[in-house]
């Protein structure tokens, strides 16, 4: 493994993302659930939100799970792909329901996901995905929170990826309604130190690790090649060989912040594979994120960003 992006083999896309992703309902509006009387049905997971911002961005992109052999696994798979994400690598579980969550902008998500067909995937899931293949294989610290065999198939991820040229990219992403602090912290700091490319957001990593600042994080996690914190409304810091570099957010009127830490990754990630440098990687990162922040979906729209170039560099074709 190493510091920069690696050439994706022809004819597998550049990232590989995978993790859960479910139906959303989300009202048509910025109102509440309670009050509202038109709602949308899309999708959301965190994995697929940082393939579709890789792909809006002109990038290769794949997602890897498993759905529901239902109605909403199929809308949600039709979707996905709709995104110009591959969705090769996703199965159809017969025994088990796609996941649904419901976004209440202002006021969080409620989750309807235990035991669904993502939380059963397990190493064998995973064993025909080519990940040893790909420049970039993303994962997030949502998916060992599902159950033990995903936890096993997280780690599985990143034995593979590690003795690879690929470079294994980790958003944090704890979740508390998934599992508590004192379970998490732990396991997600190990994951982290492991990885290549780690996404963590500042309060985050005061919540799980006790870090006030972003060098208190680059302390703890000494390991990665690259070290993102991320900051809020105030920006966010790479720590990497060529030492902390930071890039301020871009002031927004947020309507819902649910997915900006995805299209963040995402946005990063597709400079990243360009060959972009430090600062225009996190402030493509924050463009995305900006779009996101005013909208109540996951997704931000297609269009890249003033400025962005939707070609990959001729190192990741």
């Amino acid at each position: 493994m190493g510091e920069n992006a690696g050439m994706a083999s022809a004819d597998v896309p550049a990232l590989i993302a995978i993790g859960e992703t479910m139906a959303l309902v989300t009202p048509s509006r910025a109102e509440s659930l309670l009050d509202a009387e038109s709602f949308r049905l899309r999708v959301g997971g965190a994995e697929s939100n940082v393939a579709g911002h890789v792909a809006a961005l002109g990038g290769t992109a794949a997602w890897a799970s498993a759905l529901g052999d239902d109605v909403l696994g199929h809308r949600v798979h039709r979707e996905i792909a709709a995104q110009g994400i591959d969705t090769r690598w996703v199965s159809f579980d017969e025994t088990a329901p796609t996941g649904v969550f419901f976004k209440d902008p202002g006021r969080g998500v409620s989750y309807y996901r235990a035991g669904s067909a993502a939380s059963r995937m397990s190493p064998a899931s995973i064993a025909s995905v080519p990940l040893e293949d790909a420049a970039v294989v993303h994962v997030s610290g949502i998916t060992p929170a599902l159950s033990d065999d995903c936890a096993a198939m997280i780690d599985a991820v990143f034995e593979r990826v590690a003795a690879s040229s690929a470079l294994l990219s980790f958003d944090v992403n704890h979740r508390n309604g998934l599992w508590p602090v004192a379970e998490a912290a732990p396991i997600l700091r190990e994951l982290s130190l492991r990885a290549d490319i780690v996404f963590v957001g500042r309060d985050e990593a005061e919540t799980l690790w006790g870090c006030r600042t972003a060098e208190d994080v680059r302390e703890l996690l000494p390991a990665p090649a690259r070290l993102i914190v991320k900051d809020g409304d105030v920006g966010a810091t790479e720590f990497s060989a060529q030492g902390p570099i930071f890039v301020p957010a871009i002031p927004t009127e947020v309507v819902e912040p649910v997915g900006a830490g995805d299209a963040f990754a995402g946005g990063y990630l597709a400079g990243l594979l360009r060959g972009r440098s430090v600062q225009e990687c996190l402030r493509s990162g924050h463009e995305r994120a900006h779009l996101v922040l005013q909208s109540t979906s996951d997704s931000a729209p297609p269009t890249a960003p003033r400025g962005a170039d939707s070609a990959l560099s001729d190192a990741t074709r």
